[in-house]
C-alpha cells in the first residue's frame, strides 16, 4: 500500500521515486558558509585564500565526476602587483551533450570600501555573504548532483579574483580569464559539450533575502530569467524573487554574456552591508540559502535531454 501510494503520487508529480531531486538542505549549506568565514579574509595572498581553495576542491572531488583547476597568473594595480589565481571547475554526468553552468565566486574584498572611516576602508571583508553564500549553495547542490545524477550535465565554476579591486579593471578576473579561455571540451568528456544557459549565484544568503530581476540578465537571457522566477513562484517563494527588475550589475556572468553564453545572475543587491566589515555570518540564514538552493534545485532536475 505504502509502495503504491509513493508510485501514484510520483507519477502526479510526473517522475518516478529515483527521479526526484533530494531537497537541498540550508543548515548543510550555512555549515559551509561558516566554515569558510571561519578562515578569515579569503582575497588572493591571503592564508585564507589557500585555505578556501583547499577546502572547496577536497569537498566538490568527494562528489564531482571530474574536479580541475584553472590556474593563471594576472597583472594588477597598474601592473605592479602579480597574483597567482585558480578557477575550480566540476563537472556533474558527463556523459550528457547538454551543459548548464553555475557558478559563484570564492574570494573576498581586500578592502572593505564602503566603511565610513579612512582606516575601516583599509580592512579585507569578512566576506559571508559576498562570498561565501554562493559558494555554500554550489557545495550543497554539488552533494545533492551526486545522490541524484541529473539529466542535464552540469559544470560548476567556482571563479576566483571577482572582488580583488578596487577598480572595475581589476576585477572579475577568473570570469574574464575562463570566459577568453573556454573551450567547449572538457577534460572529462573529450567531446564538444554545449552549455545551454548559465546561472550565476552572487549574495544569496541575506537574512532579509529579495532578489530582483537583473539587467543584463533580463536583456541578453529572458527566457532563462523567467524559468528561474517561475520556478520560485511553484515553490512558494515568490514574494523573495519578484518578477521586477530592479538593477543593473556589472558582475562575473557579464563576461560569460559577452563570450556567447547565456547567463543570468541572481543576486541580492540590496544588502547592506555590502563591501564593509559587517559582512558576517550573522547577517546570513540557512533559510535564504534553501530558498535559493531550491529554487536552482528545481531549474536543474527540470531539464531533460
Amino acid at each position: 500500500m505504502i509502495c503504491t501510494t509513493v508510485c501514484l503520487l510520483a507519477s502526479l508529480l510526473g517522475c518516478s521515486p529515483a527521479q526526484r531531486a533530494p531537497l537541498f538542505d540550508g543548515a548543510h549549506a550555512y555549515h559551509w558558509l561558516k566554515a569558510q568565514v571561519e578562515l578569515g579574509p579569503r582575497y588572493p595572498g591571503s592564508p585564507g585564500h589557500l585555505a578556501a581553495y583547499n577546502l572547496i576542491t577536497s569537498e566538490v572531488k568527494k562528489y564531482a565526476s571530474k574536479c580541475y583547476t584553472q590556474e593563471f597568473e594576472v597583472w594588477v594595480n597598474n601592473k605592479r602587483t602579480k597574483l597567482t589565481l585558480r578557477n575550480i571547475i566540476a563537472v556533474f554526468n558527463p556523459q550528457a551533450e547538454d551543459y548548464v553552468l553555475l557558478a559563484a565566486h570564492w574570494d573576498t574584498r581586500p578592502t572593505a570600501d564602503c566603511e565610513v572611516t579612512a582606516e575601516s576602508r583599509k580592512q579585507p571583508i569578512p566576506g559571508a555573504n559576498d562570498g561565501a553564500s554562493g559558494v555554500a549553495v554550489l557545495l550543497e547542490l554539488a552533494r545533492i548532483f551526486h545522490q541524484n545524477r541529473p539529466d542535464i550535465g552540469v559544470l560548476m565554476v567556482f571563479f576566483d579574483g571577482e572582488d580583488y579591486g578596487p577598480t572595475e579593471s581589476d576585477m572579475f578576473l577568473g570570469s574574464r580569464y575562463f570566459a577568453k579561455n573556454w573551450s567547449e571540451r572538457i577534460p572529462v568528456a573529450h567531446r564538444p559539450i554545449r552549455i545551454r544557459y548559465g546561472i550565476l549565484l552572487d549574495m544569496v544568503g541575506d537574512k532579509n533575502l529579495t532578489i530582483y530581476q537583473e539587467g543584463h540578465s533580463v536583456k541578453a537571457a529572458p527566457e532563462i530569467v523567467e524559468k528561474v522566477w517561475s520556478a520560485a513562484s511553484e515553490l512558494g517563494y515568490g514574494k523573495y524573487f519578484p518578477k521586477q527588475e530592479k538593477y543593473t550589475i556589472q558582475d562575473d556572468h557579464v563576461f560569460l554574456i559577452n563570450a556567447g553564453i547565456k547567463c543570468i545572475d541572481i543576486i541580492d543587491f540590496d544588502y547592506a552591508p555590502w563591501h564593509t566589515l559587517q559582512d558576517t555570518q550573522d547577517k546570513c540564514s540557512a533559510q535564504s540559502l534553501a530558498i535559493v538552493g531550491r529554487i536552482v534545485e528545481r531549474v536543474i532536475y527540470s531539464e531533460k535531454m
